[in-house]
């Protein structure tokens, strides 16, 4: 990379990926192997990127952060973060690109464990990473970039078929209404699935502040 295109990149990789370490949490071993990963690649960033060598490090820095339990909102605001820079030389604008790409990699990798309740949740998912694949895709094809745009796509149709298979034996969320106007969510449980153990996961869907006052209408399992 040239020394100018250098000069650009350094300061946005230091920004990123500072930010990235401010916003996760980095407690314990799998959080120490992040924190020096990315205090090893910021400290030799100018070496790494002048030399063409930059990839590898900053594909383990992400996968660190994987390990470190970065979450998909995270890498959302990582990707965002990225995406505000504005570099004008080609070379950082590689880089941009680069940590833009690595945080649908790991979104995939985090998504490919993660456990879903419900039919909409999927859906919402689907939804959401078609946005996050969308400009990227765009983006590698402008610049005719074949093996980039490819990988991308294929990535991009993992995860939608991932989500859709996932999504297809999922419960929908239907919306119910009680004649009470409060009641208990132990009750509510028992009326909706014939099982008041289930209080806690309306609990949780509907935001109920305390138990003992349900509000009469919601949102509920199918089944």
């Amino acid at each position: 990379m040239y020394i100018g295109d250098v000069n650009e990149a350094v300061p946005l990789c230091d920004r990123v990926l500072s930010y990235m370490l401010e916003i996760t949490a980095t407690r314990g071993r799998v959080g120490a192997d992040m924190r020096t990963a990315i205090g090893d690649f910021i400290a030799n960033a100018a070496s790494l990127l002048r030399n063409d060598l930059a990839g590898p490090p900053l594909a383990d820095v992400f996968d660190k952060s994987r390990l470190a339990g970065i979450t998909l909102s995270q890498l959302d605001a990582v990707r965002a973060k990225a995406v505000a820079e504005a570099p004008k030389s080609v070379g950082a604008l590689l880089v941009k690109n680069s940590m833009i790409n690595f945080t649908l990699v790991v979104e995939g990798q985090i998504l490919a464990t993660t456990t879903f309740v419900s039919h909409e949740d999927a859906q919402t998912m689907k939804l959401r990473m078609n946005d996050a694949f969308a400009p990227m895709e765009e983006v590698a094809a402008d610049d005719m970039d074949q093996m980039t745009y490819r990988a991308l796509v294929g990535l991009h149709a993992a995860i939608t078929f991932f989500l859709i298979e996932t999504a297809r034996p999922l419960p929908r969320m239907l919306n119910y209404q009680f004649f009470s106007p409060s009641i208990p969510t132990l009750i509510a449980a028992y009326r909706l699935y014939s099982d008041a153990g289930r209080a806690d996961e309306l609990r949780a869907e509907n935001k109920v502040v305390h138990p003992a006052f349900m509000r009469p209408m919601g949102k509920a399992l199918s089944n």
